[in-house]
Parts: C-alpha cells; structure tokens; sequence
C-alpha cells in the first residue's frame, strides 16, 4: 500500500508533472494531486503524492526544506482529515451558560 506525503509551499506555476519528476528518483510514483481552487483553477499551494513506504521516507528527508522554483518545499507524512457533513454532528465540549 503506498504512503501518501503532503507537500506544502507550492508556487502556483508547479504542476503534477513537475511534482511527478522530482519524486521519480526515490521510486515510482503512483499519484499526484495538487489541490486546486474549484471556482479559478488556480493551485492552493499544496498538494500530495503517493509513494512507497519505504522510499517516501527517503523522500521526506531528502527532499523536506530543499529550494523548488523558489521556494523551500514542507515534506510530511499526510495526515488522514475527518469530513464533517452537517455541522450538528460535530463533537462538542462543555458549554457555557449565560444564566
């Protein structure tokens, strides 16, 4: 099952392709997204790439800070993100009362 990594501080001319060139050396990529607005198309400056565990590592640690068209690039492991549909069923602590 591959790993997927988060990178962080894209400039919004970077595109799957380039994403894809510069993680083929540490293995084969098996996807690329980089999130876009839905309204403009224009890059949020994040994206994710997915690749074998063993080798995203290396990736992370190689490639975390390194200069990419620029700028200093944000390695991470992704981070599973919890979607809340309506909002009364998100978890809520005490209240406090007016009274």
């Amino acid at each position: 099952m591959p790993k997927k990594l988060y990178i962080g501080n894209l400039v919004e001319t970077v595109t799957e392709h380039d994403l894809e060139t510069l993680f083929e050396p540490f293995g084969p990529v098996e996807n690329v997204i980089i999130n876009r607005d839905e309204d403009t198309g224009e890059s949020l400056g994040y994206g994710f790439v997915e690749l074998d565990p063993e080798k995203a590592n290396d990736a992370k640690k190689e490639l975390d800070g390194q200069i990419f068209h620029g700028v200093s690039l944000k390695v991470n492991n992704a981070r599973m993100r919890r979607f809340v549909v309506d909002k009364n069923q998100r978890p809520r602590g005490k209240r406090k009362h007016s009274w």
